[in-house]
């Protein structure tokens, strides 16, 4: 027989090579150190799930090196701009690296929280009233005259927060009229436009939505209990200061209500993968959409993976099977 018959036999014979996985975390903006903590759990995941992974930070060695050595599929493990604004996405896709996650022009909607406020109210989601107040024109027109308007639009208590940007960096609820100026200004440190929104009471809970070839599915709620009553950047990532409930605490109706407003924020805004979305339920059981996160936090005190847990999945399993749909497919 000759040796080119017997070479199909010894191809079919071997193993195949692991799935090959790069994570991206790190970044130059206030939540590098979140970002850091994502990405080593997300590898530590992905190691235990026979994923050949490595971590890399998205800095100028990143697209030289991924020529070099060719990822199945990138894990984008960024917070903040660098991993949610859909400019690396952007960069990737010009590149022809497959990449995990929302594409470009959806992260960028979804960055943009008033933007993407106005969208899903247009598709009847219920959101909190808001108004988006660029720092030009709190300087121009008089700090004092536009927050007076603002408070008598909006009433109190009231929820500060910067128009984009994630972990909760620069939120604050305001109760009284003479605290919102500071608020205001501690706001303008994370960016050029604040969102301020009506303040809803009631139960906070975290949606996290999936799809791995079934379209997108909603996990369990995870109900928020932060110590201090408000759910800012200490209470996310310092263990012991916010208690959690996975699942949530709710109604079957409102757990029914909630899922079906993740996935539906998911649909709308354009968005792929993974995602979380941060919701309110007010007294009367009404779920309030809050903003959606299209690189949700994947440290030991996050969201998602409780979601995962909840479900009964494991989390490298889940991760893994986004990379390799991912690997296999053309954006």
């Amino acid at each position: 027989m000759s040796d080119s018959a017997t070479a199909p036999a010894a191809e079919s014979t071997s193993a195949p090579h692991p799935l090959r996985a790069v994570v991206l975390a790190g970044g130059l903006n206030f939540e590098r150190e979140v970002s850091l903590s994502s990405g080593t759990q997300v590898w530590e995941e992905l190691t235990r799930a026979g994923v050949d992974a490595e971590i890399r930070d998205a800095d100028a060695e990143l697209l030289p090196g991924l020529a070099v050595a060719p990822a199945d599929a990138v894990f984008i493990a960024l917070h903040g701009a660098t991993g949610e604004d859909g400019a690396l996405r952007a960069v990737l896709d010009l590149a022809g690296v497959p990449y995990v996650g929302s594409p470009a022009s959806a992260c960028r909607l979804a960055w943009d929280k008033p933007a993407a406020k106005s969208v899903v109210r247009s598709a009847g989601v219920t959101t909190p009233d808001w108004v988006a107040l660029p720092h030009s024109t709190f300087r121009e027109l008089g700090a004092g005259a536009v927050l007076d308007l603002i408070v008598a639009r909006l009433g109190l208590p009231l929820m500060v927060k910067p128009a984009s940007g994630g972990s909760a960096l620069g939120a604050q609820k305001v109760a009284r009229v003479e605290d919102l100026p500071a608020a205001m200004v501690s706001c303008f440190a994370y960016g050029d436009t604040v969102l301020v929104e009506r303040f809803v009471d009631g139960v906070e809970l975290a949606l996290s939505v999936v799809d791995l070839g079934e379209g997108p599915q909603a996990l369990p709620a995870v109900e928020i209990v932060p110590e201090s009553g408000v759910f800012d950047y200490t209470a996310r990532y310092t263990p012991g200061l916010t208690e959690y409930h996975a699942p949530a605490r709710v109604t079957e109706d409102v757990a029914a209500k909630a899922a079906e407003l993740a996935v539906q924020v998911h649909r709308v805004l354009g968005l792929a993968d993974l995602s979380r979305t941060d919701a309110i339920v007010s007294p009367d059981g009404e779920v309030h959409f809050l903003e959606v996160n299209v690189s949700p936090g994947l440290t030991e005190t996050s969201m998602f993976p409780m979601a995962v847990e909840a479900a009964g999945h494991s989390l490298g399993d889940v991760l893994s099977r986004l990379l390799n749909r991912r690997a296999t497919s053309t954006r």
